[in-house]
């Protein structure tokens, strides 16, 4: 079986493919589930082979917030064109229960303190100290200053799993609506997109929004907020005292029956495509990763590498989907704790030889393979300018896998390259 799985002719077939083959020429009882047990025992094949299964784990929704501006979510745009005012991002955050937004521009680059002191003037003057704050890990996010400061306020935050920016779907689609709104003013209107910003922000929050049946406006304040395109005069409101107080209580009470509607037929339709998938403490599961070097190739194949690593010891359960795993030194940069669907069972055999000596992996679980010396020199010749290269040897490769970079790129990345 070992010749029939693992030689150059074969090439790992899957348990189906192998045993017909073998039963052309052999058979014996029990043949056919003993195949399928070797090959589900064959590390090669699950560290490289795909999954053709259902997502693990099933939705998990956040649990819907009881007041106005007390949960809320945050995350980043990043990459947009730098604007005359120096701007080229922007910081997204919304309120979980009325999902009011603000889009506040900034430059990468600015500190946090920065954005501290941002976060105090555009959203804790106006809306209170939250409560609790969903958020990835990005390192504004993560660094000592920004939690110090969350803890002296009173605020918890609570981070994404590792590799799993699902756990703040609210934000990713938020910024998927505004990008979208960003385009069509600068092809409507022209002009740098922090000139729209701004109404950009009220036409998105005056707007109706599905998961609350009302514009985020109408839910924040108790109508929607006046404008060029709706004429109509509100009028004095003529409710007062008791009457005020029973209006708001009954909207927030509408609005968190909405969301809980919503968030029941997410759940609904998502779990059709999900499975449960669990595991105990001290058994060993192997963590998918995303197979790509440490620098931007162009032109290069870069899809060889395994699709998992491990296997690693599971430490403990984190929340309903996710667990705790035992890293080894290689990997400290990566947060330990990860959602079910980035984990594969691991199926032991005494044959399995594990070495994590030579796994190097960046913060957002990306293969990392440094070079290791420049092999040679030409230039790339364009209608107007000339793009000098080098030819890069790349750690765990052979010879042959040596591939061609600009020379600006590897001398601002490894200059230790350069003497």
């Amino acid at each position: 079986m070992s010749e029939a799985h693992n030689s150059q002719y074969s090439i790992h077939p899957g348990s189906t493919k192998m045993y017909k083959d073998l039963r052309q020429t052999f058979w014996w009882h029990g043949m056919k589930r003993e195949v399928a047990r070797f090959v589900s025992r064959c590390l090669v094949c699950q560290q490289v082979k795909a999954e053709h299964q259902r997502t693990a784990g099933l939705l998990q929704p956040l649990p819907i917030p009881e007041w106005k501006w007390e949960h809320l979510t945050m995350d980043f745009v990043t990459g947009l064109p730098r604007t005359q005012r120096g701007n080229n991002a922007i910081w997204v955050i919304v309120d979980r229960l009325t999902k009011s937004a603000r889009f506040l521009p900034f430059r990468v680059g600015q500190s946090t303190e920065i954005l501290a002191e941002m976060y105090m003037r555009q959203i804790v003057s106006q809306h209170g100290v939250p409560v609790s704050i969903v958020s990835d890990r990005d390192t504004r996010f993560t660094s000592p200053f920004w939690k110090s400061l969350q803890e002296s306020l009173g605020t918890k935050l609570k981070f994404s799993s590792a590799y799993h920016p699902q756990t703040d779907g609210q934000s990713e689609r938020t910024i998927q609506t505004l990008e979208d709104m960003l385009r069509a003013c600068t092809l409507d209107f022209g002009g740098a997109w922090d000139d729209h910003l701004h109404l950009v922000e009220f036409s998105y929050n005056n707007s109706y929004h599905d998961s609350i049946k009302m514009a985020p406006f109408e839910a924040l304040y108790g109508r929607k907020c006046r404008s060029p395109v709706c004429w109509t005069d509100v009028g004095e409101r003529q409710l007062l005292g008791p009457e005020l107080v029973t209006q708001t209580v009954d909207i927030i009470k509408a609005i968190r029956s909405h969301l809980q509607a919503a968030q029941d037929r997410q759940k609904m339709w998502a779990d059709k495509h999900r499975r449960i998938l669990e595991f105990q403490p001290g058994e060993h599961v192997f963590l998918k990763i995303s197979p790509t070097k440490g620098t931007i190739r162009f032109g290069t194949r870069r899809k060889l590498s395994p699709r998992y690593i491990g296997p690693f010891d599971i430490l403990e359960k984190v929340g309903n989907v996710s667990y705790r795993l035992a890293l080894p030194p290689a990997l400290e940069g990566v947060h330990n704790v990860f959602h079910v669907s980035q984990l594969r069972r691991y199926v032991p055999d005494t044959s399995h030889i594990l070495d994590h000596s030579e796994i190097t992996i960046g913060p957002t679980l990306r293969i990392e393979q440094r070079p290791v010396g420049i092999l040679d020199r030409r230039d790339k010749i364009l209608r107007n300018r000339v793009i000098p290269l080098v030819r890069v040897a790349w750690s765990r490769d052979s010879p042959g896998d040596s591939t061609w970079e600009k020379e600006e790129d590897m001398r601002r990345q490894y200059p230790y390259l350069f003497p």
